[in-house]
């Protein structure tokens, strides 16, 4: 296996951890590195996991990214848009998530940057955001760390909430994990502030704190693991043989 491996190899890995343990839940991966590391999670850790082919079956093998024969897809069965609902409103999914913004408190934002009456720019709306940081757990992914994400003081508008509001929860509110271009994180720390748990190759502490609007607990300064060859494989060649991974970064 080629030595030459991306920083987006190695985040799908590192992202791909946040569904181990997770058992027999609905894997929802919203964008291209969540995805394809909800993908891997399946076919490495956590075969029990339930994914669509992102429309409205849920298949025994996830699909690769790009254009592909959907009729070789295997498919288990119908998944409707009321029953993702059934398993988001039971606890029974776990989303990888892309904001605009987090804060300290875990709190996200899609909505809009800056005074939310008069915003310097309109997003997305709170979309499906407040209802699955209520029902179910979640885990983040940022592809580019820096203090215009992680913001000072808290975000510009609350789609989704942070442990600051937990008690709102049905009690299973839950940041796993949150994975960036700068290293691997969790809010595990005491008063489930943000702690460091490995850095990726190249980087140090001094970058993380200094692209970080909060303080950060360093919990570890260690590397993140790299892809093991098995991964790659299933990066390369099952999951995204088009390589459409490496337009995140650049690569």
């Amino acid at each position: 296996m080629s030595n030459s491996i991306s920083l987006a190899e190695i985040c799908i890995s590192a992202a791909s951890k946040t569904w181990k343990g997770d058992g027999e839940i609905l894997a929802t991966g919203i964008g291209l590195i969540p995805r394809i590391a909800a993908g891997l999670a399946k076919l490495t850790h956590n075969p029990d996991l339930m994914m669509t082919d992102g429309e409205t079956y849920l298949i025994s093998e996830p699909a690769p990214m790009g254009k592909r024969d959907a009729s070789s897809d295997q498919v288990e069965g119908y998944m409707s848009y009321s029953r993702v609902f059934e398993n988001l409103w039971g606890g029974k999914r776990h989303a990888m998530v892309t904001p605009t913004q987090i804060d300290s408190f875990g709190q996200t934002n899609i909505s809009a940057i800056g005074d939310y009456d008069s915003p310097k720019v309109q997003l997305l709306g709170v979309r499906g955001f407040p209802g699955n940081s209520i029902n179910h757990k979640n885990s983040i992914f940022i592809p580019n760390h820096s203090m215009k994400t992680f913001v000072q003081g808290e975000v510009d508008m609350v789609s989704s909430m942070g442990y600051k509001s937990q008690e709102l929860s049905n009690g299973n509110f839950e940041i796993k994990l949150v994975v960036t271009n700068l290293g691997v994180f969790d809010f595990n720390a005491v008063n489930n502030k943000l702690q460091l748990l490995s850095l990726h190759p190249g980087v140090s502490v001094d970058d993380v704190i200094s692209n970080t609007g909060f303080d950060v607990i360093i919990k570890s300064e260690e590397a993140t693991p790299l892809p093991s060859d098995k991964e790659l494989v299933l990066i390369r060649e099952v999951l995204d043989p088009q390589g459409i991974r490496n337009s995140i970064f650049g690569e």
